[in-house]
């Protein structure tokens, strides 16, 4: 049996370091709020980022078989046009994985 002491210190302890993690970015930001590596971090992470990912899709993609390539095809083609017409991230994400995964199910 665990001695009620020990249970609350550790949750005391993993609830101080929750909070501390949660509070770090807020208290680094405003040291460096008018920072224009920050600022040039914020402008081109989103497109970085994406990029990693449409990498990552088309990783293990061969071109031996159309059910190989053409789900994420698919799903990448879609993601890029909605995100185009709507500027809206999670819309275009939505929709690039429904279409991916439509995809697979029809392959």
């Amino acid at each position: 049996m665990v001695d009620l002491h020990y249970m609350i210190s550790v949750i005391a302890v993993v609830a101080v370091i929750s909070y501390l993690l949660r509070l770090a970015p807020f208290v680094f930001l405003a040291k460096v709020r008018d920072s224009a590596t920050i600022s040039y971090l914020g402008k081109a992470m989103p497109a970085g980022v994406m990029l990693i990912l449409v990498v990552f899709t088309l990783n293990d993609v061969t071109f031996a078989r159309a059910e190989s390539w053409l789900p994420p095809l698919v799903g990448v083609t879609t993601t890029a046009l909605v995100h185009l017409k709507y500027r809206h991230v999670l819309l275009s994400l939505a929709t690039g994985i429904g279409s991916f995964a439509a995809t697979l199910v029809f392959f």
